[in-house]
């Protein structure tokens, strides 16, 4: 078996296409960064691109919360960690921060559910038991790793906008 990274790394640099007229990396390349770097944790787990295409089988995101921290500027270089959580025998929970290379802030920080899914059927299907085993190593050599912030918050304001409501 490959080895597993503890956690995943990926390095990228903020491209002038995805900054908006804030002068800032727009949300949703933050998304796609972190997308592109769970690609790499699929290659790695056998879950990827080629996998898809021998086995017909893939790995489709079905949930995702996200927390943007910090501005990303053009052409800074981040790092990605992806953690896993869990698994089951058909779906995925992982973990993204995404850091400034410069300072180590976190600039984002993102939470997944995704699922196995038979190409075809285009419905959720098991994990064939090899790719399950690899699975459930990378997850339990993972669980070593501290708790990630802001995994159990919920998206509310730290007070009413507009004070208490008539009942």
């Amino acid at each position: 078996m490959t080895s597993i990274p503890v956690p995943f790394r990926h390095e990228g640099r903020v491209a002038a296409a995805w900054l908006d007229y804030n002068g800032h990396m727009n949300v949703a390349y933050y998304v796609m960064a972190l997308d592109r770097a769970v690609d790499e944790v699929y290659d790695a787990l056998g879950l990827g691109r080629a996998y898809a295409e021998r086995a017909g089988r893939s790995m489709f995101a079905v949930g995702m919360d996200i927390d943007w921290l910090r501005e990303l500027r053009g052409d800074e270089t981040y790092v990605i960690e992806t953690r896993l959580l869990d698994c089951d025998d058909k779906r995925l929970h992982y973990h993204q921060q995404m850091f400034r290379a410069s300072d180590g802030a976190c600039a984002a920080r993102a939470t997944w559910l995704a699922i196995h899914v038979d190409l075809e059927a285009r419905r959720a299907v098991p994990f064939p038991p090899d790719r399950l085993a690899v699975v459930r190593d990378a997850v339990l050599r993972h669980a070593v790793l501290p708790r990630p912030a802001g995994l159990d918050r919920r998206l509310k304001p730290r007070r009413p906008f507009l004070g208490p409501r008539p009942r």
